[in-house]
């Protein structure tokens, strides 16, 4: 049950500060000031934060047009997924 509760936790964590950084990032382009690179959203989703980059790509409708950067963002999913089927079954 600790296991669960702290993997929940990191989720929401990571998926909050992502979230974050999606809408300072979304602001900046707006304001056409400096950006946050694209490696660093990737590795916010990476480590645990997708939940987060998902909701802010449908709420604020940030990188959600962008074929290369959704090509990514599904490939940090399924690679969280597998990870989840391996340690799972």
């Amino acid at each position: 049950m600790f296991f669960w509760t702290i993997v929940l936790a990191v989720y929401a964590t990571m998926s909050a500060v992502t979230f974050v950084a999606f809408y300072l990032d979304k602001r900046a382009a707006v304001r056409e000031k400096r950006r946050t690179p694209e490696t660093t959203l990737h590795l916010f989703e990476l480590f645990f934060g997708w939940p987060g980059a998902l909701a802010a790509m449908i709420l604020l409708r940030h990188k959600n047009r962008k074929v290369t950067y959704i090509a990514v963002f599904a490939l940090i999913v399924a690679l969280h997924a597998a990870g989840w089927w391996f340690m799972l079954r």
